[in-house]
């Protein structure tokens, strides 16, 4: 007897992670997350589920991460009625995230009918709103940790810590079969362990299938105590102020935001780094930091290293985008931590706007970034970025700062794999980009995982599952392989443009302007006597 796995988000990429477990008496999700990236793959946040939501009996979230939790009021929206499990800090922070999600597609989407109206398009609806978010959240059931729970006829499952954030959780998975019981355990994302912000990845050992995420597959990072990293942190704000500016982090407004604050704070009192202002210019990251201090007990170091983060002279929480306004009049010195952590949206934008042409300027990158993100862009060099259709040319110190992750890196992943033995049946990867796929693929064969074990499925991609074997089953997908984790037409329009510009400004009179213009004229095939309306022209 089979029954059915598909993987409908984050296979082939890092974001929107989203499986489908269907058995003949059940069909229950592991996550609903929404897609980050690029915007052929933002655009299928908006497109209809390809499965009928009427039809999932229950939701398994891992965490409230939004490329994890962010499409849930969606899917309410289109007519799931059933629980949704989750652990009571995924529960706490999806409170305050996922209406905030709904507030800022709202807002965007006002933003653009306003535009939609004066080019006579037709107004489009938000995915969902602040109010879809807060009736999701009515569908959420407890689930705590190492304890079983009925999940769906045929279907229990066990939470098991997974050291990413608050709340997160790795999740095993028991379906009953005419052959007896088949396990299955979704990693979630694993934490790297080691870490004084979070306990210890853990999970059972001897499982059927092994979904494995795979963010850092293909980096190893070195080993840093707590003492190491605030150390490399202080270097880093020292080198900033030598330089004279201020110092602009995107950080995720959950986990990073608050562990970055802790130690900031703790670098001024110890001395190590002198007095500055620390603004965290974020709401939902002030709402978060609350979450943090009611529920960030860390057993393994038996301490809340979260409940010093109250505003003070030092630290100042902006809520109103008024108090956000008032930062452009400063100067020097001062540190301003802002969502969101991949520079897509948020204040942040606002804040890079304004300072990166500044040389003085330090841009610390501390989080991952994703294809086709403006951060993502920052960290591979480019020397000019749009933002909010505005061209900004780059000459702040951008600077990566990798020691914050809360993901696991090539080594841990490949560790936390080896304790899960024996794995009986495949392990899946997800949650990576190619590069990374391929290169835990490589690391888990070397760590004696057979090759024929390893599957790596594309986005849409279904396989009927035994105790011990996958067959992949031909479906649709909606994007091909390697679309979904590859720069798309509108980063090569945006990156085209921009080299454009570079180039008539380099040119040295206006005869050079016009030559660069009629070759690229050329290239396009383009008739100059149709006024620019053929096929380059503008439309």
């Amino acid at each position: 007897m089979t029954f059915d796995l598909t993987f409908h988000g984050a296979a082939g990429c890092v974001t929107g992670f989203c499986a489908k477990l269907r058995t003949d008496r059940a069909t229950v999700l592991i996550d609903c997350g929404m897609f980050q990236g690029s915007k052929t793959l933002k655009a299928l946040n908006y497109e209809p589920f390809p499965f009928e939501a009427r039809d999932i009996d229950a939701v398994l979230l891992t965490h409230a991460h939004i490329d994890h939790s962010g499409l849930l009021p969606k899917l309410m929206r289109a007519g799931f009625t059933g629980p949704i499990f989750a652990t009571a800090g995924t529960r706490d922070l999806c409170a305050v995230m996922l209406p905030d999600a709904g507030d800022i597609q709202e807002s965007e989407v006002r933003q653009l009918n306003r535009r939609n109206e004066r080019r006579g398009r037709d107004p489009v609806e938000p995915i969902y709103t602040a109010r879809d978010a807060l009736r999701t959240l009515e569908l959420f059931k407890p689930a705590k940790l190492g304890r079983e729970i009925d999940v769906a006829p045929g279907i229990t499952a066990v939470y098991w810590e997974a050291g990413h954030i608050l709340g997160g959780a790795s999740i095993e998975v028991r379906v009953e079969t005419a052959e007896g019981p088949v396990v299955l355990l979704f990693s979630g994302d694993i934490g790297p362990g080691g870490r004084d912000y979070a306990p210890d990845p853990e999970g059972p050992a001897g499982v059927d299938h092994l979904i494995l995420e795979s963010t850092y597959g293909a980096r190893v990072r070195p080993t840093l105590d707590p003492a190491a990293r605030r150390r490399l942190l202080a270097q880093e704000l020292r080198d900033a102020k030598a330089a004279g500016g201020p110092v602009v982090i995107p950080a995720f407004a959950v986990e990073r935001s608050q562990e970055l604050l802790a130690d900031l704070l703790t670098l001024v009192d110890t001395g190590e780094v002198a007095p500055v202002d620390i603004f965290l210019d974020s709401p939902l990251a002030i709402e978060a930091t609350e979450v943090f201090q009611k529920r960030g007990w860390n057993r393994s170091a038996g301490r809340n290293p979260f409940e010093g983060l109250r505003e003070s002279g030092r630290l100042q929480f902006l809520r109103e985008p008024w108090e956000s306004d008032r930062l452009e009049k400063l100067s020097g010195w001062h540190i301003v931590m802002a969502a969101s952590g991949m520079c897509e949206a948020g204040r942040i934008r606002k804040h890079l706007k304004r300072h990166l042409w500044d040389r003085r300027a330090t841009v610390l990158i501390p989080g991952y970034q994703a294809v086709g993100t403006l951060g993502r862009l920052l960290v591979d060099g480019a020397r000019r970025v749009k933002i909010q259709g505005e061209d900004i040319q780059v000459r702040a110190r951008i600077r990566p700062m990798d020691v914050y992750s809360g993901h696991a890196d090539a080594v841990g992943l490949a560790d936390w794999a080896k304790a899960r033995r024996p794995v009986r049946g495949k392990v899946f990867l997800a949650h990576g980009e190619p590069e990374a796929l391929g290169a835990l693929r490589e690391r888990l064969v070397a760590e004696r995982f057979l090759p024929e074990q390893i599957l790596i499925p594309d986005l849409d991609g279904r396989f009927g599952l035994s105790r011990e074997g996958a067959e992949a089953v031909q479906e649709p997908h909606r994007l091909s392989a390697g679309a979904a984790a590859r720069p798309d037409w509108h980063n090569l329009r945006a990156r085209l443009l921009l080299d454009l510009d570079e180039q008539l400004e380099q040119a040295g009179s206006d005869a050079e302007r016009e030559a660069v213009l009629r070759r690229l004229a050329a290239s396009l095939a383009v008739d100059e006597g149709q006024g620019g309306r053929g096929r380059g022209g503008a439309s």
